[in-house]
């Protein structure tokens, strides 16, 4: 019993990608407003980055996103691009249950090529890969992860 308490501390192991170090990949999203396609290679080195790819129905991807949001005052110095290949109306209507326009370091949308989870090689939702200030990749993870296991991988 003890040993499982302790395991549960250290938090989720992230996935070997073979991609920790690389650059951040250019790819686009349609963004939550139906009009705006965002490019990624738009995003400047300075501040963490985290993609969040969620499943709309997940229970895990909502655990995912809620725990974001609780803990977002110690996470507002990361920019969050939170992305699903689901239908545009099914993003919107996640975006929406979480109330996401709130956030200004939160953008959303579909990746309509399916451009992440290709490159990635995903298995699985939630997918969460962070970002150094250098926008190099740090960590992958399959799963829901603490705050603050996003915020100490964004911030090392």
């Amino acid at each position: 019993m003890l040993l499982a308490g302790l395991s549960s501390c250290a938090g989720r192991r992230p996935e070997k990608t073979g991609l920790e170090g690389k650059a951040l990949p250019s790819f686009k999203i349609l963004l939550s407003d139906s009009t705006t396609y965002f490019n990624t290679k738009s995003i400047s080195i300075g501040k963490p980055i985290v993609f969040f790819y969620f499943g709309p129905h997940c229970p895990y991807s909502r655990l995912q996103m809620e725990e974001i949001i609780k803990h977002m005052t110690s996470l507002k110095d990361i920019s969050f691009y939170v992305f699903t290949q689901w239908s545009f109306d099914e993003m919107k209507s996640f975006y929406q249950h979480y109330q996401l326009n709130k956030y200004p370091n939160i953008k959303a949308g579909v990746d309509y090529t399916n451009f992440f989870a290709d490159y990635f090689q995903v298995q699985g939702v939630p997918y969460t890969a962070i970002y150094g200030r250098d926008i190099k990749l740090h960590k992958a993870f399959v799963g829901s992860i603490d705050s603050w296991q996003i915020k100490e991988v964004a911030e090392n």
